[in-house]
């Protein structure tokens, strides 16, 4: 593009963002100020995203901004990722049969994938039809007005491991999780939560009280980006397992991973001084930042101005609080 065509697409650019800024701010007609004033968040888009998200990017620019073209559809598409939301995908595209001493049952391999991203943010799990069948009972105790609609797969008495039964299976819980995650009370909730992550995290709590953190390590990182995906309006609720990657990193002497961990863990809880972690928490990155040659005087000063504020109590570390999750 030569330098006239791109001073004309730049001005052009600019004319709309002018004209898109005056109509959001003109005055309401008498018809519109006797309408209800709907909510717009974030969280919650309605029919047209992404004319929404445009709006609001265009609401907080000038419209006469020395901004280039370049620079403004930059700055738009930083705004819109902010705004968007994650939004998961839910794929089962194989099965296995296992036969274990006197049981044998199918075991479903599902692919949950957030929209627009690579493959490196998907995450991979098994579940078994009982595991979908105490999933619908859990749901249906909870919401059982909002499951009342909701089909199941059906049991047969026989013919259960034929690929035609398995493939029918397939795409109905495809389609069963597809329209749970669309519920929104639901896809929140601890149960339909607990059934995307809670066996895996089981194996990897297990495995750290065996001693085996690297075991551990590696099922814990593939469960956190789930966990953060599906937990996204309660970041505290993933404090826990961040905790468990410090203390397998810890543990395996990769202190510098263990500090990261640890200020994403803290970041959750700047406003929650009350939560079990906090402490233990604060305890185990002192220890760390003095070992890294970090600044851990400001940590040190929250640490005691806590004490300051609270009884003493008796307190675990972050290592006994950890090896304490998922005990049956």
């Amino acid at each position: 593009m030569d330098q006239d065509s791109h001073c004309t697409a730049e001005r052009e650019l600019l004319e709309a963002i002018n004209r898109i800024t005056t109509f959001s701010t003109r005055s309401p007609s008498d018809k519109e100020e006797n309408q209800p004033k709907a909510e717009i968040s974030c969280q919650v888009r309605k029919e047209n995203p992404e004319k929404d998200d445009l709006q609001d990017s265009n609401a907080t620019l000038s419209p006469h901004s020395s901004m280039t073209t370049k620079e403004l559809q930059e700055y738009w598409r930083n705004e819109k990722s902010q705004c968007r939301q994650v939004k998961l995908l839910f794929e089962i595209p194989s099965t296995r049969i296992v036969e274990h001493h006197l049981s044998k049952y199918v075991m479903y391999k599902i692919i949950i994938l957030q929209t627009g991203s690579f493959d490196s943010n998907k995450s991979v799990i098994e579940r078994r039809y009982s595991d979908f069948e105490k999933l619908h009972r859990n749901l249906l105790e909870e919401f059982s007005e909002e499951m009342e609609d909701v089909t199941f797969p059906k049991k047969a008495l026989t013919g259960n491991f034929t690929e035609e039964i398995i493939n029918e299976r397939k795409l109905a819980f495809k389609d069963y999780l597809r329209l749970l995650y669309s519920m929104k009370c639901i896809r929140r909730s601890k149960k339909f939560i607990d059934f995307l992550t809670r066996p895996e995290l089981q194996e990897a709590y297990g495995c750290l009280r065996g001693g085996q953190y690297t075991k551990a390590l590696e099922i814990l990182l593939e469960v956190i980006g789930l966990q953060e995906r599906l937990t996204r309006g309660s970041p505290v609720s993933i404090v826990p397992t961040l905790c468990a990657i410090v203390v397998c990193h810890k543990d395996l002497e990769n202190p510098a991973s263990a500090f990261e961990y640890g200020e994403k863990a803290l970041s959750r809880l700047h406003v929650h001084s009350s939560h079990r972690y906090y402490i233990p928490l604060l305890e185990t990155m002192i220890t760390l930042a003095y070992e890294l040659g970090k600044d851990f005087l400001s940590l040190q000063e929250k640490l005691e101005e806590w004490k300051t504020k609270k009884d003493p109590v008796r307190v675990f570390t972050l290592k006994e609080l950890a090896v304490r999750e998922y005990v049956q």
